[in-house]
């Protein structure tokens, strides 16, 4: 059944600073959207707005899923999770002194994983299998690229049916964003997952997107609607290509 995303006019920002200005999108399901910006755009205050982490100042914020509607504004973070909805927060936001399967199995908290744990927890270490080498070292000793990992496969463990992923490629080599994205695109295919994914580097984030969008100082400066149509926008190319 669906499950979608839809952000119409959110405005939001922290005290009397305004970050959103009137931010719409959508994501459909089973689609890869990426949000593209640089730094300081907005991206990850929108991520926030949808986990219910920032509550907007105006706006609508709506989730579908399995075919069901929900209102997300004014919802708290752990709702928003039990829904089906688990952000990969930017930075990666480990426990360093717990060990990688003690992270994992705090991921599935939620009911509806709590009833598939252990499935979830085999899943994970066959899609990640130097985490299943590492179960018992703690995550804090990790290298930055196992770290991303065990950050994707706890939000996995939540067993979401919308996942929302924060800048995956900051603070890792050229290598490890090439093994990083190609592992978001095969779990989202494995697990038919809809996902967003705010990102800088556009040349991956655009080898898994089905489409995207582009916001620039808080507001949404263009929206490509397939991937080739994202790729030959003029604001794209000046921004991220150079040309």
């Amino acid at each position: 059944m669906a499950n979608s995303i839809n952000v119409r006019d959110v405005s939001a920002g922290y005290g009397s600073v305004q970050v959103l200005d009137r931010i719409s999108l959508s994501v459909n399901d089973a689609e890869t959207v990426t949000l593209l910006g640089t730094n300081g755009n907005g991206k990850s205050t929108l991520m926030k707005c949808i986990m219910g982490i920032v509550v907007p100042s105006a706006g609508r914020i709506t989730a579908t899923i399995d075919g069901v509607e929900h209102d997300l504004v004014g919802r708290a973070p752990e709702d928003i999770v039990d829904l089906g909805i688990s952000l990969v927060p930017e930075g990666r936001r480990l426990f360093p002194r717990l060990n990688v399967e003690e992270n994992l199995l705090l991921g599935g908290y939620r009911s509806a994983a709590r009833e598939v744990l252990d499935r979830n927890l085999a899943f994970c270490f066959e899609t990640f299998p130097l985490l299943s080498d590492r179960r018992k070292q703690l995550a804090g000793s990790l290298s930055g690229g196992e770290q991303q990992m065990l950050t994707l496969a706890r939000a996995l463990m939540t067993a979401p049916k919308i996942l929302l992923i924060d800048e995956p490629s900051v603070g890792l080599s050229p290598l490890l964003v090439i093994h990083t994205i190609d592992k978001i695109r095969e779990l989202k295919e494995r697990r038919q997952l809809t996902v967003l994914m705010a990102e800088q580097n556009f040349q991956q984030a655009i080898r898994i997107a089905d489409r995207g969008y582009v916001i620039v100082h808080g507001k949404m400066a263009y929206e490509g609607r397939t991937r080739e149509e994202l790729a030959d926008n003029e604001l794209v190319r000046k921004l991220y290509l150079g040309m």
